[in-house]
């Protein structure tokens, strides 16, 4: 039995690489790792073999497959770690008693020591186990033969088949916790540089087709046509005009989310994360080939993309294992080929992320068909008017700060329509065609229209979207031919009560045809907006304009198709979606200034002003309450014709204290406004619009 002061070297050694790395003076007793004396011994006091004299090592790990060691062969074996001193109890062998200390027990049933021949001695470096990369002549048998010779050692770390660029290290078995982090973080960035790829791809090949087949629209177009009801209201709501451009960075948002999971998804189980690439493209590929007008190639892009993207994926995801595998093995190059395997997984990285970003704006940027468009419709030049607008009366603007011009700029013109990307026309491939419950069917081009005699109309088109109060409203000098002309050669058939106008991009609209043909309305096939060409947001070459009607039902961009047909039988984009059928303008006034919560001084003559408007009707005058006084007329400015906007001013001298500002209209008929307060769906907002000044 051990003397007492060798119990505490009675362990497992792990290799000198490792062990040199704790120092030379080790807490828990061992053997110091640079002394030369100190070596691994293993003996057997097998009764049936020789054991192994001192300096015999085997190379098997303790948690090699070695079989399970009953109690008998447990008493056989021994394991000492020790040095070369005269201690008698260095001699010792044999079974161990039962109380031995459990950390010696432990040793020793891990460790059995491999039979050798008699007569046969090896000799080894001291200082370290053999290792693959060893030199083979360096370990040598008595009987003259190489490492190379001698039979395979199945336990033996240099026999065993592990690649050359691989050192075997036995007491690595798990990953190092600390690289976990890194690499999902790392995983999840790959995912999002593939998503990446898919655009920047998909975006370019939607260029060299002309502009058609872009994934990023297509889908967005089909969210916006599944959204359920009240998202439509909630977006605008929130941001207005700038509606399409939330809903790209809510997508965008979306497809980070997603994108990442998948890398982590495929590092961890490949190729489950490529297969969300693929089902996302077969989505997109869905919504590009289902859109109205999509061509035969359309869906090319998208499958470009995605086949992009997963070869990113993987390829990325390839070098990032790199990196990691060269992080968890601990040699003495570890550090040196850990850092080459980073710097190639981040170049690679940064370049691919880099390309796709510059290929995919660019593409967004200059894409062909809308540089045509714009390029054609710069060329165009709208014909005289046969028939001229009246000229706008001098008492029409009023001379208030802050109040809303009478004719809206075509820049600062409110856009709502479901068009994610602007849909680009050839005037020269352009036509209209009037068709279903008619006696003929009608088809003008581009050039027959303008040959026609265009009339000019000022008039006040507002989304059914806006709020009290809102700004989704505008006032423009309008071109066209008239509708009520067109339908009469068409020659609508009896019972036909609708006409559903269609857009090139799919979006209808339902348009009562009586009021199409009422010679009162001046309801326009406009190609001219403001003395100019439409602009190409707000539907050029040519869209509808019907005064007194909500765009919803009516004011179609972009239209190729005007068809006759019945409320019973076809019905509008909207109207499925829990808008009314019909939506006549309803009577609304606004108070543009001053603003709410604005302070002013006492005495002070303050103008309160805005606009008021029932097109098709009219309003005759305009109330205002501040306070707890009563309603008290305001100064009306003119305007050209009933379809038109009224500008209005109150002149109130302040007086201490805070005050609810609000305002109403009255028709031309003699309808005021009402106080109801009602959201904007199914058919338009209602209630007085209020604000709130201080004077002190």
């Amino acid at each position: 039995m051990p003397c007492e002061r060798h119990l505490g070297a009675h362990r497992f050694q792990r290799p000198a690489e490792l062990r040199s790395r704790r120092g030379r003076d080790e807490p828990d007793g061992r053997v110091d790792p640079t002394d030369g004396r100190g070596e691994q011994v293993v003996r057997s006091a097998s009764a049936d073999g020789p054991g192994t004299e001192d300096g015999d090592h085997d190379d098997r790990h303790p948690d090699d497959d070695g079989g399970d060691f009953g109690d008998a062969e447990r008493g056989q074996v021994g394991v000492r770690i020790g040095v070369h001193d005269e201690d008698p109890c260095r001699h010792q062998s044999g079974p161990e008693p039962d109380d031995r200390p459990p950390e010696r027990e432990e040793s020793a049933v891990r460790r059995p020591a491999l039979p050798v021949p008699a007569g046969t001695t090896r000799t080894r470096n001291t200082d370290r186990s053999p290792r693959h990369g060893d030199d083979p002549a360096t370990t040598t048998a008595s009987t003259g033969t190489t490492g190379d010779e001698r039979s395979p050692n199945p336990f033996r770390a240099a026999d065993r088949p592990f690649p050359a660029a691989l050192t075997y290290h036995p007491w690595v078995t798990e990953p190092d916790p600390r690289l976990l982090p890194h690499r999902r973080w790392a995983a999840a960035l790959v995912g999002v540089i593939a998503m990446l790829a898919f655009l920047a791809v998909a975006e370019l090949g939607a260029l060299l087709l002309g502009g058609a087949g872009s994934p990023l629209v297509a889908v967005g177009s089909a969210v916006i046509d599944l959204a359920p009801r009240g998202a439509k209201d909630l977006m605008v709501s929130l941001f207005g005009t700038g509606d399409k451009v939330a809903l790209f960075a809510l997508m965008t948002v979306l497809l980070v989310v997603i994108t990442a999971g998948a890398g982590i998804l495929e590092r961890r189980r490949p190729p489950w994360g490529a297969l969300v690439f693929a089902a996302g493209g077969v989505l997109a590929l869905l919504a590009v080939t289902t859109r109205s007008g999509s061509g035969t190639f359309d869906g090319a892009p998208t499958v470009l993309g995605v086949a992009a993207s997963i070869i990113v994926l993987r390829l990325l995801l390839q070098r990032l294992r790199r990196w990691e595998d060269a992080r968890a093995v601990p040699t003495a190059d570890a550090e040196r080929a850990g850092g080459v395997q980073r710097r190639s997984f981040i170049g690679w990285a940064v370049t691919t992320a880099a390309v796709a970003a510059v290929v995919g704006s660019a593409s967004r940027l200059g894409s062909a068909s809308l540089q045509a468009a714009a390029a054609v419709r710069r060329a165009v030049r709208l014909p005289t008017p046969a028939t001229t607008a009246p000229p706008v009366p001098a008492g029409a603007s009023l001379d208030v700060t802050g109040i809303t011009p009478y004719v809206t700029p075509n820049a600062d013109f409110y856009r709502i329509d479901t068009a994610l990307r602007v849909p680009s026309i050839d005037p020269a491939d352009w036509s209209l065609k009037i068709h279903g419950e008619v006696e003929e069917t009608v088809e003008i081009t581009w050039a027959e229209l303008l040959a026609l005699p265009l009339e000019e109309h000022m008039a006040t088109l507002s989304c059914v979207s806006n709020e009290v109060g809102g700004n989704l409203i505008g006032n423009a000098l309008w071109l066209g031919y008239p509708i009520r002309t067109l339908l009469a050669r068409a020659r609508p058939k009896s019972g036909a009560d609708m006409v559903l106008s269609r857009s090139i991009d799919g979006f209808t609209a339902g348009t009562p045809l009586d009021v199409l043909q009422d010679e009162g309305t001046q309801a326009l096939v406009a190609v001219g907006m403001n003395g100019s060409p439409l602009p190409a947001e707000h539907g050029f070459p040519a869209r509808l304009v019907v005064p007194g009607l909500f765009g919803y039902v009516s004011a179609t961009k972009w239209v190729t198709e005007l068809e006759v047909t019945r409320f019973a039988k076809a019905q509008g984009y909207w109207t499925p979606r829990g808008w009314s059928e019909r939506g006549p303008v309803k009577l609304e006034s606004r108070i543009d200034t001053p603003g709410d919560g604005t302070s002013v001084k006492v005495g002070d003559r303050v103008p309160i002003a805005g606009v008021a408007w029932q097109p098709h009707v009219g309003v005759k005058a305009v109330q205002v309450k501040v306070g707890s006084a009563g309603w008290q007329d305001a100064e009306l400015a003119d305007s050209v014709s009933p379809d038109t906007w009224r500008q209005w001013v109150y002149r109130w001298t302040a007086v201490a204290g805070q005050h609810e500002v609000q305002v109403r209209a009255v028709s031309a008929d003699g309808e005021v406004q009402t106080s109801v307060q009602r959201p904007p769906a199914p058919n338009g907002a209602t209630g007085w619009h209020g604000v709130t000044i201080s004077a002190s």
